[in-house]
């Protein structure tokens, strides 16, 4: 039984990180229709702000946590001015363009920005310092959880909640739900189309590194190609829980968090990508839309 529940919070933990990345896929594709493929790499570039900042505010003496909380600012911070100026350079000057054109645009982004990591870093892997304090009464618990897995979990819950709250309940938000309704109609009626769509680029890309500092803190070393396969898998949970539909990004997140580590943990660990790429198919072909998104049947 304590086997199983390691297996379920080791999944649980994937699947937080996978929906907080996979939650900036959505956004900008209920908004554009676009594919960001260089949104794994945003979250690689904060996790290295985040290892930075958190190295510099180490050297000053401050508290893990306080190191941790500042660090996690900072990321988010750099990672917003990052997708905002990618929305405008690689984004903004080609929405009226074949799409094929934006598509390639991101994915040659996305090696741009892996290869400004190599330059600026290193091709090694480096080590990240656990921030996280221990907290006393998960001592007893700590084979199957710890103090790391515990605050990975908050935060991705108010995470999550805030950005829920945020589409729902502020005139940004209310602006990005008309955009992704109609992005025509919502231009005529005087909202600033350029504006919603440069802050869905900056949330998204927000989340990510804030997702990059929690896992980098949790396993505890990161390298500049931690963004391929992180992106990756989380816009397979995106498609996975329904593409453009924000609960559907963090369901499938959980879904392909628990079934790699399922599968890692009673089947082969060296197998857990291909039962994360089957279940995907196997969900596809019986609901091409995703779990919770809307079916296109039948739209012009």
């Amino acid at each position: 039984m304590d086997y199983f529940l390691e297996l379920f919070v080791g999944g649980l933990v994937r699947g937080s990180i996978y929906a907080l990345i996979a939650l900036g896929y959505t956004m900008v594709y209920g908004l554009l229709g676009l594919i960001n493929f260089a949104h794994g790499e945003i979250y690689m570039l904060g996790a290295f702000t985040g290892l930075i900042a958190a190295t510099l505010l180490s050297l000053a003496g401050l508290p893990p946590l306080a190191v941790l909380l500042l660090a996690a600012a900072a990321a988010v911070a750099w990672a917003a001015a990052w997708g905002l100026a990618l929305e405008r350079v690689a984004y903004r000057p080609l929405r009226a363009a074949p799409r094929l054109a934006p598509l390639i645009s991101a994915i040659g982004m996305s090696i741009v920005l892996q290869n400004f990591a190599l330059l600026a870093q290193t091709p090694d892997f480096v080590s990240f310092p656990n921030l996280v304090p221990k907290i006393p009464w998960l001592e007893p618990y700590a084979a199957v959880i710890g103090s790391t897995e515990v605050v990975i979990l908050l935060v991705t819950a108010v995470a999550m909640t805030l950005v829920t709250l945020f589409v729902r309940a502020t005139r940004t938000g209310r602006a990005m739900r008309a955009v992704s309704q109609d992005r025509t109609m919502a231009l005529l009626c005087g909202v600033d189309v350029d504006r919603v769509i440069a802050a869905t680029f900056a949330v998204g890309s927000a989340l990510a590194a804030l997702g990059g500092v929690l896992i980098g803190s949790h396993v505890g070393q990161i390298n500049f190609a931690i963004g391929f396969l992180a992106g990756i898998k989380a816009f397979t949970a995106a498609v996975l829980g329904g593409i453009g539909s924000i609960p559907g990004a963090v369901l499938g997140g959980f879904v392909l968090g628990w079934t790699e580590s399922f599968a890692a943990g009673y089947l082969s660990s060296a197998y857990e990508d291909a039962f994360a790429f089957l279940l995907l198919v196997a969900i596809l072909i019986v609901r091409p839309s995703g779990l919770l998104g809307k079916s296109t049947a039948g739209r012009a």
